[in-house]
């Protein structure tokens, strides 16, 4: 399989600012930025890591939105495990034969749904 790099990994909160307080102050990360995306319903915070990539830490504006309803329904956590691919492509070919569902094909990003990772919504992108 062509999955080549950790990239980011998104934990979804509550409440932002908690979240913020919780790797910033107790665990010693440094504060990137903050952003919000009104297409995916979301309030961001970026954490980059000190060998590379980052964590982002979201929390819903709109209960609707996919992190809204993985709130609801599975409370705080671990909601995207990302990675880069040599060759995104071939790299899904991989996995649709070895049975994993995929959920945007043929896009910049595709998602190997959670129902196929136990749980953990897992993010492939072209390698950078």
């Amino acid at each position: 399989m062509a999955i080549d790099a950790f990239d980011h990994l998104v934990v979804r909160v509550e409440d932002l600012e908690k979240g913020i307080a919780t790797y910033r102050d107790q665990l010693g990360f440094e504060l990137d930025r903050v952003d919000e995306s009104e297409a995916l319903g979301i309030k961001q915070a970026f954490f980059n890591l000190p060998g590379g990539g980052f964590i982002e830490i979201v929390a819903p504006t709109d209960e609707n939105s996919a992190v809204g309803r993985a709130l609801a329904g599975r409370g705080e956590g671990m909601h995207t495990l990302a990675f880069n691919c040599e060759d995104l492509e071939a790299t899904c070919a991989e996995l649709k034969a070895g049975g994993a569902q995929l959920i945007g094909e043929g896009g910049p990003q595709v998602f190997v749904h959670p129902k196929s990772t136990h749980g953990i919504l897992l993010q492939l992108g072209a390698k950078k």
